[in-house]
């Protein structure tokens, strides 16, 4: 092997590992290539089946011409034979058996090449139902592709880092709001516990106390004018009596 035929055959590999690894990520390109193969293939086995059927269009256009060629030497034979014209008889049937011998030839031939026309046709349309197939199977197998690919992001969106980043940050939020919401307890709690939250009480309680005891004085005012009204009505009444008995 020659060094011109290796480097050859080394690029050759390179760009057959090149076209894979695109294929693998573009699929449809592999099937569009394995398509316009096989369209390219039917262009040139219908050209081939249209020369065949050409062929065997000829072959029956010369078997008729044939057999009326054959049809007007048998009619010669018999006018040659009738009037004792045994040259021309002679000279007519030889030409009557090249005519015998060319039509058994042709007809040979046109069954052959019948067949040759139906296997070509037969070709053809299994060429087209793979075609058919194939743009089937890629339709099909591109679906199925784009469905994995989508649910391997769904997958990868849930159990990737990405998420746990995020859950992260929110449950540092989370614990920085539990934080500030204690630190606002303990400070409520040491004011609660402080001397100026506790004279806040007591001054508080100190006021409803002068509250308490003016409510009682108000009520034992009000309670001692009632009974001072209510006493000289009540002497003046018995000392009526008295003058009257």
């Amino acid at each position: 092997m020659s060094f011109f035929v290796r480097i050859a055959n080394l690029w050759k590999g390179f760009l057959s590992l090149f076209v894979g690894s695109i294929e693998e990520k573009h699929p449809e390109i592999a099937y569009e290539n394995a398509i316009n193969a096989m369209t390219e293939k039917y262009t040139k086995l219908k050209s081939a089946a249209a020369g065949l059927v050409k062929h065997r269009t000829q072959l029956e256009t010369r078997i008729n011409r044939h057999e009326s060629e054959l049809e007007e030497i048998t009619l010669q034979v018999q006018v040659a034979v009738n009037a004792n014209d045994d040259e021309s008889a002679m000279v007519l049937l030889e030409k009557q058996g090249e005519l015998e011998k060319a039509l058994s030839e042709d007809k040979k031939e046109l069954e052959q090449a019948a067949k040759d026309a139906e296997t070509a046709k037969e070709s053809l349309r299994a060429v087209a139902g793979e075609i058919e197939k194939l743009k089937r199977e890629r339709d099909k197998v591109i679906a199925q592709i784009n469905d994995a690919q989508a649910r391997k992001q769904i997958q990868e969106q849930l159990d990737g880092l990405s998420v746990d980043e995020e859950i992260k940050a929110l449950q540092n939020v989370r614990d920085f709001a539990e934080k500030v919401k204690a630190e606002v307890k303990i400070g409520d709690e040491l004011k609660e516990s402080s001397l100026d939250s506790k004279l806040a009480k007591i001054k508080a309680q100190t006021g409803n106390l002068k509250a308490a005891q003016k409510l009682e004085a108000l009520k034992a005012a009000k309670a001692g004018a009632s009974a001072a009204a209510t006493a000289p009505a009540q002497t003046t009444t018995g000392g009526d009596g008295g003058k009257t008995l």
